[in-house]
């Protein structure tokens, strides 16, 4: 794969995976998003994506698009820090197409922090969390190319769930390292729980 985790144009005989249709049909499901493409246009490239066998068919599915991350939020700036601080029962949430920031600091108590990468525009290789919870929860959804790190989080009476990734080889896009404290909570990395591929084909979800 090239660094942009775009089809590799190089070698475009080769077999595709299931995660690069995937990559491309999160592509073009944004691009209808963003109204670069009709809602047959969609159908019809969907289905293109979903039976290709080659970097070549994929690659010939998103030609007239802009590649992954230059369009749309990819024009702009990475906040330095982003702070997440509440208190009570209530939800924080970073989810669908969000800039991920140099570097996120969470105060919370008596409340949840979810993060879900699984649709977030990436524009650096690290990111540092430091959370300092007590009595909340932080789950932290990835997806393919980011790995996080929760070696360094201090746990009181709560425990770390993290799956490893479910494509071990693939490049890292994306290193999250998480720290700080966390009391009577819990800290859960797990993937999406049921990919577009997978919703396309009606696969049973991925526990977790």
């Amino acid at each position: 794969m090239s660094p942009a985790g775009e089809p590799d144009a190089a070698r475009p005989e080769l077999r595709a995976s299931h995660a690069d249709r995937d990559r491309v049909v999160e592509q073009l499901r944004i691009a209808a998003g963003d109204g670069r493409l009709t809602a047959e246009e969609l159908d019809e490239r969907l289905e293109a994506a979903l039976g290709a066998r080659t970097y070549r068919e994929l690659a010939a599915l998103t030609a007239d698009l802009p590649a992954a991350g230059q369009g749309g939020l990819a024009r702009a700036k990475p906040k330095d820090v982003l702070r997440i601080a509440h208190h009570g029962g209530n939800t924080a949430r970073q989810v669908g197409r969000w800039v991920v920031p140099k570097r996120i600091e969470i105060q919370v108590t008596g409340g949840n922090v979810l993060l879900d990468f699984t649709e977030a525009l990436i524009t650096g290789g690290t990111l540092d969390i430091d959370a300092r919870m007590r009595g909340g929860h932080l789950v932290v959804v990835t997806k393919p190319g980011v790995v996080v790190d929760t070696s360094e989080v201090v746990m009181m009476g709560g425990h770390i769930v993290n799956r490893p990734p479910a494509e071990p080889d693939r490049p890292v896009d994306l290193a999250v390292e998480i720290s700080g404290r966390v009391t009577g909570g819990t800290v859960r990395v797990r993937g999406p729980r049921r990919s577009f591929w997978q919703w396309l084909r009606r696969e049973p979800r991925r526990p977790g």
